[in-house]
């Protein structure tokens, strides 16, 4: 999630240099919206901290901020109030709230877009472009396709190309492969995945994670017991190993 090649310390940007400050505290969710902004020509930084990211508004320059406002129990909401000081610089706040006063509090302290937690990647790339073409007038080309291993992820078509196979995915199975792959390595643990994908309002059955974890696998043609891109570990969640990394060990 370092800044990308071309980046000028003192400027707010160009039409190739889109700069996007992701303030996210929670790092699964910051992976995820780093990799869904993959899909466009942008630079990207994360700031885990509200004094982080005030800090990186100012030296940093972003064309757009995508804030968590539940960031430290809520202090993310100041960095709406603090993006007026710096004109044009888009925001997107992002909640796990779904109260109406919730929203309009972040629109009337001056948020360009509102975006509920847990999301769909698709969505985040369409509300990102719209945002950036209204403040900053130009957004770059789209990327459609990731490569992530030996999968190619299309989000326009919502679909996957796991080597001559390909694959039409649900929204729910998308957003899972996106949170799973971005956090790639790591161990995901249910109850992580289930804030990212349902939120933490939501009463589901314990079931839930690992049913969709297996519609997944098997459009993905993973085998668990010789899993080549999502890994079981026993007693802590699931792991996403690329198959081109697995061959590699």
């Amino acid at each position: 999630m370092a800044e990308g090649p071309g980046a000028t310390p003192g400027a707010r940007g160009s039409a190739q240099t889109v700069r996007v400050l992701l303030v996210v505290g929670d790092k699964p969710l910051a992976n995820t919206i780093d990799l869904t902004l993959r899909h466009g020509p942008y630079l990207r930084r994360v700031a885990g901290t509200v004094d982080g990211a005030k800090a990186a508004i100012v030296e940093w320059k972003p064309n757009l901020l995508i804030v968590d406002i539940d960031t430290e129990a809520g202090s993310g909401i100041q960095l709406v109030d603090e993006a007026r000081n710096h004109s044009p610089l888009g925001v997107i706040a992002l909640t796990r709230r779904s109260d109406l006063r919730g929203k309009l509090d972040a629109f009337e302290r001056g948020a360009d877009d509102y975006i509920g937690i847990p999301f769909v990647p698709d969505d985040l790339v369409a509300r990102a472009r719209a945002v950036i073409r209204r403040t900053h007038g130009s957004v770059g080309e789209l990327v459609p396709r990731l490569q992530i291993g030996d999968l190619q992820i299309d989000v326009l078509n919502r679909k996957v190309l796991a080597g001559e196979h390909e694959l039409h995915l649900t929204s729910l199975e998308q957003a899972l492969l996106y949170l799973l792959a971005a956090n790639a390595g790591s161990i995901l643990t249910r109850e992580q995945i289930l804030d990212a994908l349902w939120g933490t309002d939501f009463v589901i059955e314990s079931n839930v994670v690992d049913r969709h974890v297996r519609a997944l696998r098997a459009k993905l043609q993973n085998d668990w017991h010789k899993p080549r891109y999502i890994e079981t570990v026993p007693g802590a969640g699931y792991r996403f190993v690329s198959a081109s990394q697995d061959e590699g060990d």
